[in-house]
């Protein structure tokens, strides 16, 4: 059977615009906390959200109904208002409250809701239409922290995606300021949770000490020997895990690890298989970065309303070989212990590595960095149109898509809840990947009938 054509549409789109807080804001400089500071947070980060037609909000504009909210809830979190700045020695990052505002984007695109698919997930088509590249927006200092556009489609929906700077907010703090720009949408004046900024909460004590193993911050020579070749031939697919899928993967790990989490179950899964696809020597060391957000692991506890990022990005570390030899239980062990690492004082010796070190990027050598949505995108971003048909990420969690995935808490198209897992690899290494997947989740050339758990991998 013939692959369906690619869905290709065109975007009419008006000049972007600079959206300042409605009211009057302070001039001042605040400073970023050291953990938002590091250089692998220095990065754009993209987010998309598809809205369906409401008859109740018919003759209202998206568009405007959002860019006067975004006004208005800048008035609060007026920093994302400003500019970053970049303090040298130290590289100590500031924002200078300047009130500029943040860019804003209108369009309209030929194209419907119903022509994405029945499953929406990334990756989507014509995403730089979708998103647009305004020249010079996309750097970390000296340029607006949010980009947003609003794309209203042939159907009544709505399309809209953003690009924040990620030192600035984690997915939580992001998820934070967009319900209080959906508070205005639907009327209120002041939102129901005031922001805090108090950085200071996560920054290097003086002096500053590390007292932790953090293998995520390891130095490693870079090698591509026998890892992502070709580059030239590079596939993106989604996969789905429901509860056949999980049961299946339960079943290859000894009993008492019957009760771990499915989010550990399943990165030790993807982080063995991905690590046999791309065929490293056996001697390499690999590494899963997972990243947790850790409000709930500081202490004292972080004020409610705090926005800045509370990430931590524990590393679980094999040698190749051993991680591919030995069975699945192996990797869940050290993905357990890896994500029980992270205390509050993990989080206090991770900002005095980023003091003492230069503030440095994680290990991008063999690594593959992992999150979860389901903790941080909690609630529903109505702007009054409903809930979002999808939320999250537009691409992956990390500026190299095949350096990374993430999970997204979704139903199929078969009424199904389970976890979507988007993967980016060059195409030899994709049909290892899927095959190794499919061993697991069905035995070893195990003939399938129609009682047998199907994983769905679907190439876009």
């Amino acid at each position: 059977m013939a692959s369906p054509q690619p869905l290709l549409f065109s975007v009419k789109r008006h000049k972007p615009i600079l959206v300042a807080p409605s009211k009057p804001t302070p001039h001042e400089f605040k400073y970023l906390s050291d953990i938002d500071a590091q250089q692998g947070l220095r990065f754009q980060t993209p987010v998309i959200q598809f809205y369906r037609y409401n008859p109740s909000m018919r003759g209202r504009d998206p568009a405007q109904v959002i860019r006067q909210a975004l006004a208005n809830a800048l008035v609060f979190y007026y920093p994302l208002a400003g500019r970053l700045r970049e303090e040298v020695p130290g590289r100590k990052l500031v924002v200078e409250c300047t009130g500029e505002g943040v860019l804003f984007i209108e369009a309209d695109a030929e194209v419907m809701l119903e022509q994405f698919g029945e499953a929406l997930h990334p990756p989507f088509p014509c995403m730089e239409e979708l998103l647009t590249e305004v020249p010079g927006s996309k750097r970390v200092l000296h340029c607006p922290l949010l980009l947003v556009q609003v794309t209203r489609l042939l159907c009544g929906g709505f399309v809209f995606a953003l690009r924040i700077n990620h030192t600035i907010s984690d997915a939580a703090g992001l998820t934070q300021f967009f319900n209080a720009v959906c508070e205005m949408a639907l009327g209120a004046s002041v939102p129901s949770l005031l922001p805090v900024w108090q950085r200071h909460l996560l920054s290097a004590r003086n002096p500053p000490r590390v007292t932790c193993v953090h293998h995520e911050y390891d130095q490693v020579a870079n090698t591509s020997i026998g890892a992502f070749v070709p580059h030239d031939d590079v596939v993106h697919r989604s996969f789905f895990f429901g509860p056949n899928e999980i049961s299946a993967l339960r079943k290859q790990v000894p009993p008492h690890l019957h009760t771990c989490s499915t989010v550990d179950l399943l990165t030790a899964c993807l982080w063995r298989c991905r690590t046999k696809a791309i065929g490293l020597d056996p001697d390499f060391e690999v590494r899963v970065l997972y990243i947790v957000d850790a409000r709930n692991k500081c202490r004292p506890p972080l004020p409610p309303g705090y926005y800045g990022n509370v990430i931590a990005l524990p590393a679980a570390i094999s040698q190749a070989g051993k991680l591919c030899k030995n069975p699945l239980g192996y990797a869940v062990e050290l993905v357990k212990k890896a994500k029980s690492s992270v205390t509050d004082e993990y989080m206090r010796s991770l900002a005095d590595l980023m003091v003492r070190k230069g503030r440095p990027l994680f290990t991008v050598t063999h690594s593959f960095l992992v999150s979860d949505l389901k903790p941080i995108l909690v609630g529903e971003v109505d702007f009054g149109w409903g809930k979002a048909v999808y939320r999250g990420p537009a691409r992956g969690v990390c500026p190299n898509p095949m350096a990374g995935s993430f999970y997204v808490h979704l139903k199929n198209t078969r009424g199904e809840v389970g976890i979507l897992v988007p993967i980016c690899l060059p195409r030899p290494a994709m049909d290892i990947f899927s095959a190794e997947i499919e061993s697991i989740i069905n035995g070893p050339k195990q003939q399938l009938n129609n009682n047998s758990p199907k994983l769905i991998a679907s190439p876009l």
